[in-house]
């Protein structure tokens, strides 16, 4: 498999993931693993932050990548078969249909800088 082949299944195997977080066959460390991964995946925040020129990058072309192909492997597969094909459906022109999934990461954030703010002008 090509690299952008890999990209493009990388596209819909992250939100089979989360999907896949719902399903009762799921394994339980797959679904705490799928969790962290989607909350990575849709977090403002990186392990190496962008600006930093090719590592900030990388660390989205490595991590990413690397924990949900270690979730692949731990969902049966006939179930993340399922999850792929709802996976399929959620985008739409290159945008996820259902964008709200971003909020509790979005809350979390604005909570977290809340805090912050807050504790810093105390």
């Amino acid at each position: 498999m090509s690299l952008s082949e890999r990209a493009k299944r990388l596209k819909t195997d992250i939100p089979a993931v989360f999907i896949a977080m719902k399903k009762k066959n799921t394994p339980v460390l797959a679904k705490l693993l799928a969790a962290i991964t989607v909350a990575y995946a849709l977090s403002p925040v990186d392990l190496i932050p962008d600006f930093i020129p090719v590592l900030g990058l990388l660390d989205d072309l490595i991590i990413l990548p690397g924990l949900v192909a270690i979730i692949v492997k731990l969902i049966p597969a006939r179930v993340f078969a399922e999850c792929r094909k709802e996976a399929e459906g959620l985008w739409s022109a290159g945008k996820p249909k259902k964008w709200f999934y971003a909020l509790p990461v979005a809350l979390i954030w604005g909570l977290l800088i809340f805090v912050i703010i807050k504790a810093v002008w105390l």
